[in-house]
């Protein structure tokens, strides 16, 4: 097994640096910003902005934008068969099952339901997540140092991706209470002009947040391995499976590198994401309940209710959406620092440690 992928395999993805790994390693491809490789992105007459600027910032929230919004929106069917199954499954026994009963009680347009609050909750969604992470692993890029960046790039991507959805999901959260309500509880609301003003007259605008802290359970996990696992991916695929690196890769392949560390990434993150997912979709179904009262009636099996739904479909939206979103970084020309290299300090270092 490649190096690269036994380092994976030990837990490194978590942060903890081989230094013998990353002497031998050639450089990584990843998009760290060092102040090198900002120098160079800067240099660049073909780049539309500097790396780094407002105008770079707001155009990876707009990609992050379109990237969340338009495929959360697309895969609308598959979501609202999966949330039914969670929180009925006697009903919903299975996917093909789940769209059998849907399509004979509610008919085709049924299958459309909760398509508003999802487009406007995701993109909002996907502005901060995108957006606030480039800003964030940036931040704590200069915090750190050149040489730490280096060093515990994973545990950067970690922790921006970390802190991003934090705030992506305090934006997200109301949409996703309406769309939930909307799917999965029958005669409530059909649209989302229907479902906002009764859920706040029923019960206030908290009935937009209670299920926050379940969702950050469930999106901050995900959004840290779909971040990392992405990351890591990539490298490892250049490395060990695309046969030249990646400066030498036209644009088209390099998406369709994009589009398998995504499909990757998102089955990892659908596995680690999926419980406190269930239990969202029962709190947002049953007016009443806390997230403990939703834990306990789900149960230890309960709560994997609907995982190959969720697989197929996470797999496929992280995919996309790392397609779109690096889609968006292309057409617009911002600035793509190029993969890092070992600083020169530290590579000083250990040579003088006799590590190199």
């Amino acid at each position: 097994m490649p190096s690269s992928m036994l380092s994976l395999a030990k837990g490194n993805i978590f942060g903890t640096p081989d230094i013998k790994a990353l002497c031998e390693e050639r450089p990584k491809l990843t998009e760290v910003p060092t102040e090198s490789t900002r120098r160079l992105a800067v240099a660049n007459t073909e780049d539309s902005c500097e790396f780094g600027s407002a105008k770079y910032y707001a155009i990876c929230g707009f990609g992050g934008i379109l990237s969340c919004g338009l495929t959360h929106t697309a895969i609308v069917p598959l979501d609202l068969i999966k949330c039914r199954i969670q929180v009925d499954p006697d009903k919903y026994k299975g996917i093909f099952t789940g769209f059998k009963v849907t399509l004979r009680e509610d008919g085709a347009r049924g299958l459309a339901k909760g398509w508003a609050p999802t487009f406007i909750g995701y993109s909002m969604q996907g502005l901060c997540k995108f957006g606030f992470y480039e800003v964030f692993k940036n931040v704590y890029s200069n915090l750190i140092g050149e040489e730490n960046t280096y060093l515990w790039r994973t545990s950067l991507y970690l922790a921006a991706s970390a802190s991003a959805e934090f705030f992506a999901d305090i934006a997200l959260a109301p949409m996703e209470a309406c769309k939930v309500r909307i799917q999965t509880k029958p005669g409530y609301a059909n649209t989302l002009r229907e479902a906002f003003p009764k859920m706040k007259s029923e019960e206030g605008v908290a009935a937009f947040y209670k299920g926050l802290v379940p969702l950050w359970m469930r999106q901050i996990p995900y959004t840290m391995m779909k971040f990392a696992c992405f990351e890591r991916t990539v490298e490892a695929l250049y490395k060990n499976v695309v046969p030249k690196p990646r400066a030498e890769c036209t644009k088209g392949e390099q998406l369709v590198v994009t589009f398998v560390a995504g499909y990757i990434a998102g089955v990892f993150c659908a596995v680690v994401s999926h419980p406190a997912d269930s239990v969202v979709s029962l709190l947002n179904k049953d007016a009443g309940s806390t997230p403990v009262q939703a834990l306990k009636k789900l149960g230890p099996m309960g709560v994997w209710k609907g995982l190959t739904a969720r697989i197929i479909m996470i797999g496929t939206l992280t995919a996309l959406q790392w397609f779109i979103y690096d889609s968006v970084k292309v057409y617009f020309r911002l600035p793509r620092p190029p993969p890092p290299e070992m600083p020169a300090s530290l590579k000083a270092k250990l040579q003088a440690q006799g590590k190199l």
